[in-house]
């Protein structure tokens, strides 16, 4: 599976817009589906703190706390590619519109309680990061 970045900046390349899923859950607006995005820098910093400085094992979430709209993050790909966002909303396939998670948010009480303490980029940074140093420079694998 790729980012949802990187197919947000390959179908705003290919055609000029992006296409979200169309909210069909009551007091969701459209595109205001959520998800704990976080940036793949950060998962290795976490990765580097365990490795480096942690005896702690176990299972930790790993995210950044904050849930976003998709909204949001197809906003800041346009940003990001220096675009006028054109986004339009598509129906939620009837295949898995009864199984379509609407938020979801990392838990990070206990990676904090074992010292993390690098923080994570937000949403905005990362996905400028992404696209300005890595996509727009045809610099991904």
């Amino acid at each position: 599976m790729a980012s949802v970045v990187f197919h947000a900046f390959n179908k705003i390349n290919e055609t000029g817009r992006m296409q979200l899923f169309r909210s069909h859950k009551p007091g969701i607006s459209d595109g205001h589906q959520q998800r704990d995005f976080i940036y793949v820098k950060d998962i290795v910093k976490v990765c580097l703190f365990f490795y480096l400085k942690q005896k702690h094992s176990g299972i930790y979430n790993l995210g950044t706390g904050e849930a976003r709209t998709f909204l949001d993050l197809v906003n800041n790909t346009f940003l990001a590619m220096r675009k006028d966002p054109v986004i339009e909303f598509i129906d939620t396939p009837l295949d898995i519109r009864d199984k379509y998670q609407y938020f979801t948010e990392a838990r990070m009480q206990k990676l904090l309680s074992i010292g993390y303490d690098l923080g994570f980029a937000s949403l905005e940074e990362g996905v400028d990061d992404y696209v300005q140093s890595y996509l727009m420079n045809n610099l991904y694998y």
